[in-house]
């Protein structure tokens, strides 16, 4: 089942994010406000939003192809939802629209992405019925101990 369902989950992050990668101009009147936002709350969080823009596509590209190849998929769906949670709060504020139609394609949109942030959230826990790093931990504490 992951073979197949990681794959599934990464496709879209690696279209949005080659697609940010390589027009981010055509995302930058949504995004500006969010990135000056994050950019006085965060360091590290680049003040320019082409750049901002760009890195977030670029995180999205390389944590999609490790998730969809099964390489580190828990780190990477843990940056994929990430850089889920500035994408959805700049391009589908539903609440601002005016019109009904709009409204309604946003609000869609809005909670397709709440959709798949929870498949990153269970991707990014999902241990593959291997033992948890913070089971290992404990375990390893006592062994050691006795």
């Amino acid at each position: 089942m992951r073979t197949l369902a990681r794959p599934m989950l990464a496709s879209m992050f690696l279209h949005g994010g080659a697609s940010a990668l390589a027009g981010p101009e055509r995302l930058e009147p949504a995004a500006a406000p969010v990135v000056r936002g994050l950019a006085d709350r965060l360091p590290g969080v680049p003040r320019d939003t082409r750049t901002a823009i760009r890195l977030n596509g670029g995180v999205q590209v390389a944590a999609a192809c490790l998730l969809a190849t099964g390489h580190f998929a828990r780190p990477a769906a843990a940056a994929l939802a990430a850089t889920l949670v500035p994408v959805t709060w700049a391009g589908h504020r539903f609440w601002e629209a005016e019109d009904e139609q709009e409204r309604a394609q946003q609000r869609i949109h809005f909670l397709k992405n709440l959709s798949m942030l929870g498949g990153l959230l269970i991707a990014a826990a999902d241990t593959g019925s291997g033992p948890s790093l913070a089971w290992r931990a404990r375990h390893h504490r006592l062994q050691h101990s006795a």
